[in-house]
């Protein structure tokens, strides 16, 4: 069974930038989609952007041009690169192969649906 471990996060002042960082072991993203989750306090857990393994893209709409999803060239790691960020980016965030919808909560997932990180918290202020 695999992993993903998350680096990055931290405080962030509004229209700042931020990189997220999320590395994959025992596997890689050459056949597995890759997808970035946020949960702010008393929200369900959203998600904002996914790459599939062809190369597919998509953003949510409260990102769509301001976040951008890469990989390594080794497929190991992949990135969520956050620009122009506002404080209602504020939540953790979380890298999973699993790509689905909204889900009550992106914690405590398990990992039969797919593998989730350990999360990182970013906060942005105005």
């Amino acid at each position: 069974e695999g992993r993903l471990v998350q680096s990055g996060g931290g405080s962030v002042q509004a229209g700042g930038s931020l990189r997220l960082s999320c590395t994959a072991s025992e596997f890689t993203f050459e056949d597995h989609d890759m997808a970035w989750y946020r949960q702010a306090p008393e929200s369900q857990c959203e998600p904002i952007s996914i790459r599939e393994h062809s190369g597919r893209e998509s953003y949510a709409d409260s990102v769509k041009g301001r976040f951008t999803i890469s990989q390594d060239s080794d497929k190991k790691t992949g990135y969520l690169e956050m620009n122009n960020v506002k404080p209602e980016d504020t939540a953790t965030y979380y890298c999973s192969t699993r790509v689905t919808g909204y889900l009550y909560s992106c914690s405590g997932q398990g990992s039969v649906l797919g593998v989730w990180g350990q999360g990182a918290q970013v906060t942005v202020s105005s």
